[in-house]
């Protein structure tokens, strides 16, 4: 059984309307419209530096505020619209309106525009659109049909080139993935052998800082630096040095048989022998000698 007054349609003119039919449609959003203000999302169409921070924070293009709309002027016949936000980091109020005649947002108070430089036209001619048209340029246009016509061959140019340009982007892209196995098999194979040569390359590192011992990681190796090893130079062995080294590998004492040769060596000195004898006799007790030294030093643990 259906109540009493349920189900009924009260209009908002009616002289004694439920409670439900009293609010407003927009809700909350339409508590300052006797003001002209209602509430929207607004998203910031670039980044602006807030003013009211100390020192002055950046506020990221495309963030998102709950803002006052209201009309605050008309281009001809074109409303003009304020938007007024609140930073959230230091309750300071920013307030970005529409620009008609340009096309654009300004702000108008408690932050500034970022400024990106030279390097940034304005209007997106960089990424291939045509720029905004000054109020001189337009009236030059309008009363030149040449320079219109030039501006119009002109624009028409560069859309030409940007099409080409996505067309020819397209095409390389649809090469490159026209058979997704093989793509994938090129991509899977080069990043095989990169990984085994990055964990092959790891290993020697590993094992190099066991056997050395050391307590930091071990960077890769450049060019540089290996041109810079190249430049280093530890010198050669020098006279001095060749008789300090058979200084140190003579015994400290004579041995009993080698006294006995030395003495054998002047008896038998007043024989008559030839220049070729005596040098060969001296190069084999030069050799006899350099390979006791060497056995000498390869023996004792302390040369």
């Amino acid at each position: 059984m259906q109540g009493f007054n349920m189900g009924r349609y009260y209009p908002p003119s009616s002289t004694s309307p439920p409670t439900f039919n009293k609010t407003h449609p927009l809700g909350s959003r339409a508590s300052k419209l006797p003001l002209g203000i209602l509430k929207v999302r607004f998203e910031l169409p670039f980044a602006v530096w807030c003013t009211h921070c100390e020192p002055e924070a950046l506020i990221g293009q495309g963030v998102r505020f709950n803002a006052e709309k209201r009309r605050v002027g008309r281009y001809h016949s074109t409303a003009v619209w304020g938007f007024r936000v609140q930073h959230g980091a230091c309750g300071g109020w920013i307030e970005v309106r529409t620009d008609p005649g340009r096309a654009e947002y300004v702000v108008v108070s408690g932050g500034r525009r970022r400024d990106y430089g030279p390097e940034a036209p304005p209007g997106g001619e960089e990424e291939g659109g045509v720029g905004l048209l000054t109020a001189e340029e337009r009236e030059r246009r309008r009363l030149d049909a040449f320079a219109a016509l030039e501006g119009t061959v002109r624009e028409r140019a560069v859309e030409r080139r940007t099409r080409e340009r996505v067309e020819e982007l397209l095409g390389e892209r649809e090469r490159a993935w026209a058979d997704p196995y093989a793509a994938n098999r090129r991509l899977r194979e080069g990043f095989r052998v990169r990984r085994k040569g990055a964990e092959a390359e790891e290993a020697r590192k590993e094992g190099m800082k066991e056997r050395f011992g050391l307590g930091f990681d071990i960077v890769d190796e450049v060019e540089g630096d290996r041109v810079r090893a190249g430049l280093v130079e530890f010198g050669s062995v020098g006279v001095g040095d060749l008789e300090v080294e058979r200084a140190a590998r003579k015994p400290l004492f004579v041995l009993e048989h080698e006294v006995g040769r030395t003495e054998g060596k002047g008896k038998t000195s007043g024989e008559k022998k030839t220049r070729a004898q005596t040098e060969a006799e001296r190069r084999k007790e030069a050799l006899q000698q350099e390979i006791r030294g060497n056995t000498r030093a390869a023996m004792d643990p302390f040369l």
